[in-house]
């Protein structure tokens, strides 16, 4: 076996020579000119751009009238993000409507975000972006998809956009349940903030941009530390750095941006309530194991370009990241190894390249105007990737466990693209937008511990690759100047992890292999409206289905392919602008999500429910914006309860899943019926008051009224020390990890 802490990429020259030709000629196409800088570009409006000005939300929802596709996309400002009660970066995506991102193990790990009825994971369905990078890593060491966004700075988010639905030619993969592409501003005020909070949390940014040439240099640095309320301290420590050098604007100009994260953190992840109730931790803030933790560094650099050709509108980008993790995890405690435990180090060492452009020119066919796109993408993945097992983050022998516990790979992954889209305005009333993409992906996985996995019948190595061809349209019909139905349909995907692809031993899908583009198909009808001068509001009824639902593994913290699924749901947005200074807005969505055929969930339980899918969530943010010296924001944010079980106890699964122990759900060690988990409701407030010109102060307060709750609460089997002698097979139980209690964070910040 080779050694996983050691690995040097070498990218083969073809796409060395591709990928960085790409960064050659990006550059030639964005010279650093040492012009004066254009009037618009000067000092003062960068300072100025920083502010926390009028709010626009209302307007901003408006605008979308007449532009776009569906329902379900949307915009959110500079000021929605600035002044959303965020007590982690993820939480800047829950200003998409219907969108919740909580966590359920250490600080520096990815969120796990859901939205319309899916539990999607740590960012399996949820195409992100930030500043131009793809945010979503595949076949990862902990989840497909992984999408850690603890290196964003939220101070240099100017806004995001937002889909829904596999109904965009621009979307690709990850993206069909939903797609967010966070954008960074260019120049930032000068200024240092130092915020000092409960639960033991420091944190200091500073931040600041200057012309040079015809540009803006932005630098920003962020230091934080934080304990959270554990018995076992988090003690995460992290490090951000940004240098970004812009020029121009949205029509013509460009970016480079360097980019670089590194955190390290204790975790107290999720653990079942029985050893709460039996006082083997002291309380729901306790740990099994409080050697859990991890480790990440992340550095990226980017180039992104906008250019008018001709009538035409030309955009690129191009980027190079690097990502290494490693993620220490006992989820099972005793069950697998009641000698050392069950902890495992899930690892990865990637390099990844990509680039994509996209070509917008208006044409004239047979008298009617259209709008058509074409565009493509590539990127490659290059890593090293694994989990083994390990005791107090140390490594144990591969031969301490079994097989299946144990992986080492090296995997390189391709992924392209092409695309075609078209708006096409029928008449003043009537506009479509019709589009077709087809993505082509080839993965190799060389199998380090090959000679183990043939042990027990299997392999990870092998190569694999498949194309998907999705087709897209909306209908839009324009009723007057404030109000637009649409209708729309199409077919997106997400991939699966090679891996898993090439081990072809998930549960039965009724296909030849588990595919690697899963295809996902949807349907929504949809309403825009703006009733009054100051409202905007969207309704939206759905319905997609999924040829394999992702599921959670907890056995190896990991996400494996499971059976098709369907979800119906409906969704409403609304936005008032009560007056100059107060904006109110309100999110609710109800979802009904069910496999298409029942399902053994290998606790002895089988039936359509699908784990963690939660039946609704919801959003209320009164804004206050300019009052005097004042600004802030007050939020309740909402996840309703959802199926933790697949269904009752079911007398075969049983039987099946607990072997030599269980004949029927009469002895087995699982509940009887079905197992459900409770939402939670929180409120969350951020003011903000302007000393001075120069000083500014802000107070934070998460979980306002102290909701005593989970944050996340997963049903599989597990064993505690106690249980060695009596549980060969372990306990299916509910695994919690609890919200944050009551907390407040206190901000200075000082402009120059």
């Amino acid at each position: 076996m080779q050694e996983p802490r050691r690995f040097s990429a070498v990218l083969p020259w073809r796409r060395q020579s591709l990928f960085g030709g790409l960064f050659i000629v990006s550059a030639l196409h964005c010279p650093v000119s040492l012009a004066d800088p254009a009037p618009e570009q000067t000092d003062e409006a960068a300072a100025s751009g920083a502010a926390l000005n009028e709010i626009t939300v209302t307007a901003q929802h408006l605008d979308l009238l007449g532009t776009a596709a569906t329902a379900s996309e949307g915009i959110v400002t500079d000021e929605e993000l600035q002044l959303l009660p965020a007590y982690r970066p993820g939480q800047l995506l829950e200003t998409v409507p219907g969108l919740i991102a909580t966590l359920h193990s250490g600080e520096g790990k990815a969120n796990q975000y859901l939205m319309r009825g899916y539990n999607l994971d740590h960012g399996t369905d949820l195409e992100t972006y930030v500043d131009g990078m793809p945010i979503n890593l595949p076949t990862h060491a902990h989840g497909q998809g992984y999408t850690d966004l603890n290196f964003m700075i939220p101070e240099l988010a100017k806004g995001l956009t937002y889909t829904k639905g596999p109904y965009y030619a621009t979307v690709g993969d990850f993206g069909a349940v939903g797609s967010v592409d966070v954008s960074y501003r260019d120049t930032v005020a000068d200024q240092v903030a130092a915020t000092a909070g409960t639960l033991n949390f420091q944190r200091i940014v500073s931040a600041g941009s200057t012309s040079i040439g015809a540009g803006h240099l932005l630098a920003a640095l962020e230091v934080q530390h934080y304990d959270g309320p554990f018995v076992t301290p988090d003690d995460q420590r992290k490090e951000n750095g940004v240098l970004r050098y812009s020029q121009g604007d949205e029509q013509n100009g460009c970016s480079l941006t360097a980019m670089a994260y590194h955190a390290l953190w204790t975790s107290t992840t999720d653990i079942p309530l029985r050893a709460i109730e039996r006082g083997v931790v002291p309380s729901r803030f306790g740990t099994l194991d409080p050697t859990d933790g991890g480790r990440a560094w992340r550095e990226s650099l980017s180039f992104n370009q906008h250019a008018t050709i001709g009538n035409g509108q030309w955009t690129s980008s191009a980027y190079f990241i690097d990502n290494q993790l490693h993620l220490y995890n006992d989820f099972t405690q005793n069950l697998v190894d009641p000698v050392h435990g069950d902890q495992e180090d899930q690892f990865e060492n990637r390099r990844a390249f990509g680039a994509q452009t996209r070509f917008t020119l208006p044409l004239s066919v047979a008298g009617f105007p259209n709008e058509v796109s074409y565009g493509a993408l590539l990127r490659d993945d290059i890593l090293r990737v694994g989990r083994l097992p390990s005791e107090a983050q140390t490594p144990l022998p591969t031969a301490s466990a079994p097989p299946s516990f144990s992986d080492d790979d090296q995997v390189y992954l391709f992924a392209g693209a092409l695309y075609v889209q078209a708006i096409t305005h029928w008449t003043p009333r009537v506009r479509s937008v019709l589009g077709v993409r087809d993505d082509y992906q080839h993965g190799t996985d060389v199998d380090y511990l090959a000679a183990l996995h043939e042990t027990a019948g299997y392999t990870n190595g092998g190569t694999v690759h498949q194309s998907l061809a999705q087709p897209k349209g909306s209908l839009i019909f324009t009723v007057n100047d404030s109000a637009e139905l649409y209708a729309s349909a199409g077919r997106g995907f997400h991939s699966a992890d090679i891996r898993g692809v090439n081990q072809d031993t998930s549960v039965d899908l009724g296909l030849p292999h588990t595919p690697l583009l899963a295809r996902q198909e949807g349907q929504e009808i949809g309403l825009r409206a703006a009733p009054a001068p100051n409202i905007a509001m969207t309704f939206a009824i759905f319905n997609l289905w999924q040829q394999s639902e992702t599921l959670i593994d907890p056995d190896v913290g990991q996400d494996s392919a499971g059976p098709p699924s369907r979800r119906e749901g409906i969704e409403l947005n609304v936005t008032y602008k009560i007056n100059a200074h107060l904006e109110f807005y309100g999110s609710v969505s109800g979802d009904h999500a069910r496999f298409t055929r029942p399902f053994d969930d290998g606790t002895g339980h089988a039936g359509a429910y699908i784990s963690d899918a939660p039946g609704a969530a919801g959003a209320l943010a009164l804004y206050v914006i300019n009052l005097g010296r004042w600004s802030g924001a007050l939020q309740y944010r909402y996840l309703g309860d959802y199926p933790l079980s697949s269904g009752p106890c079911n007398d075969a699964a049983a039987v099946h899943d607990f072997p030599g122990v269980a004949s029927s759900c009469r002895n087995a060690p699982t509940s009887p019926g079905q197992v459900d988990g409770k939402g939670f409701g929180e409120t969350n407030l951020d003011l903000h008051y302007a000393l001075s010109a120069s000083w500014s102060a802000s107070l934070a307060i998460y979980n306002l009224f102290n909701t005593h709750a989970a944050a996340a609460e997963f049903w599989y089997v597990d064993r505690l020390r106690s249980e060695i002698g009596t549980d060969p097979q372990g306990r299916a139980d509910i695994h919690e990890h609890p919200l944050e209690p009551i907390m407040a964070r206190l901000t200075v910040t000082r402009r120059f």
